[in-house]
């Protein structure tokens, strides 16, 4: 429930940031209608001040606030209508008329990308497992007492997996059962990870420890790994706060990337490159959401995969093919580079964060 709770909340702060930075042209609201602006006291004569913008008509219902709030998780002013089916299918062309003037039609790529990363992270927030199938014990310290923590934790997964065979022979719901035991087997490698590097034991998960390595500065980071170690989930946690926060850092990290691509052009700015960036990591993150979605079900596993596979490249092939107007040649050897510089880009900031959260 908790999990549900903050994916709401999330979709619906992500709405109110987004829906803050961009324009609200054309949306009627009913209210006190007046000839003077109630904002800078300019005379007004159409639907909106002239000197500020601010709307002739005000509303001080809480109706009308509520519906503030679904106008600002649901349409964005109806441009997302417009916006959303160009990005699935046509990301060229919606890059292309942004880039040259047609702003007013469309979501503005940084108001959709934070909308985007606050539904992606409320989309992840729902399917993660409960805290507490992470929860493990800081009070361990040798290593008799992590082999015991081991094997309770060895046959509670036993006892789970049977649970699990039994239901699927019995064709009962096996979801809740299959989050369970992910949890666990992911706590039970938490713990084997932190034997190894607290007690210095080779008989937990894994004989090499990160903490052998020296290097300028090792000390301060072996040192913010081992409590990372002693305490995985307020590490988990600290990174997905800095993923969270620092999504942004995705765009000036692969503006650069696709700089390279067309460097010797010169009529591409990069402003282009922004808004084409900005647009693809939108479209990105709502294929990974429901590629989320379909393998978390297990039923329908495989055609997450099989999306995560084949979309992106697709998408970018077409974006960068309208959006700058290139030969299918030019658009996919540029894609086979992008998909590359992509990865990169993604390597760079998981280490950001991952760096983040272990000297944060």
């Amino acid at each position: 429930m908790d999990g549900e709770l903050a994916a709401t909340a999330d979709l619906a702060t992500g709405a109110v940031v987004a829906a803050a930075i961009e324009p609200d042209h054309g949306n009627t609201v009913s209210g006190a209608t007046t000839d003077v602006c109630l904002n800078c006291g300019a005379t007004v004569s159409g639907g909106y001040c002239s000197a500020c913008g601010q709307k002739r008509k005000v509303h001080r219902t809480l109706a009308e606030f509520g519906h503030d709030l679904l106008h600002s998780v649901l349409h964005f002013d109806g441009k997302i209508w417009r916006t959303l089916p160009l990005l699935a299918w046509r990301p060229g062309d919606l890059t292309r008329r942004y880039i040259h003037g047609e702003r007013a039609k469309f979501v503005s790529p940084l108001a959709l990308f934070l909308f985007t990363v606050f539904l992606t992270f409320a989309m992840f927030n729902a399917l993660m497992p409960a805290q507490s199938d992470f929860s493990i014990t800081t009070e361990v310290k040798t290593d008799a007492e992590f082999d015991a923590v081991k094997a309770e934790m060895d046959k509670d997964i036993a006892q789970l997996q049977a649970k699990l065979t039994a239901a699927k022979n019995a064709g009962k719901p096996v979801g809740d059962i299959e989050s369970e035991l992910s949890g666990l087997q992911i706590a039970r490698k938490f713990v084997g990870s932190t034997q190894t590097a607290v007690t210095g034991s080779q008989e937990g998960d894994g004989g090499w420890r990160f903490t052998d390595l020296e290097f300028p500065g090792s000390d301060a980071l072996n040192e913010a790994v081992k409590k990372g170690t002693q305490n995985p989930q307020l590490l988990i946690y600290k990174i997905q706060s800095n993923a969270y926060k620092y999504s942004w850092a995705l765009i000036p990290i692969s503006v650069p990337f696709v700089w390279l691509l067309f460097f010797w052009r010169r009529q591409f700015k990069l402003f282009d490159h922004a808004v084409f960036v900005t647009y693809s990591l939108c479209f990105m993150m709502v294929t990974l959401s429901i590629a989320a979605i379909l393998i978390a079900g297990t039923t329908y596993a495989a055609i997450g995969g099989l999306i995560l596979s084949f979309v992106p490249p697709l998408h970018m092939y077409r974006q960068l093919k309208y959006a700058y107007g290139l030969s299918r040649f030019g658009a996919a050897w540029r894609m086979l580079a992008l998909t590359t510089f992509a990865t990169i880009a993604l390597t760079m900031f998981i280490t950001l964060i991952v760096a983040l959260g272990a000297t944060g």
